[in-house]
């Protein structure tokens, strides 16, 4: 999560933007932050960007960090 908050705000859309970078990039950000900071409902949003319905979480990100610069329930 560090890493890709330190990412320039351009470099966060392109990462997810393309859809299966967006899938890696969503897994690991996730679930590094649940294991730092754990929580329900983190918990809940691992497990759904996980298996493939994480692509449409990762296309509500891209909307997400284009307005308020942090990934959806983050």
């Amino acid at each position: 999560m560090t890493w890709f908050n330190k990412q320039s705000r351009l470099v966060q859309i392109l990462l997810l933007l393309i859809p299966g970078v967006n899938w890696i990039v969503e897994i690991v950000v996730r679930w590094s932050t649940f294991a730092k900071k754990g929580g329900l409902v983190r918990l809940i949003v691992c497990i759904l960007v996980t298996i493939p319905s994480g692509i449409i979480i990762g296309w509500l990100d891209v909307i997400w960090c284009l307005l308020f610069k942090h990934l959806f329930l983050q």
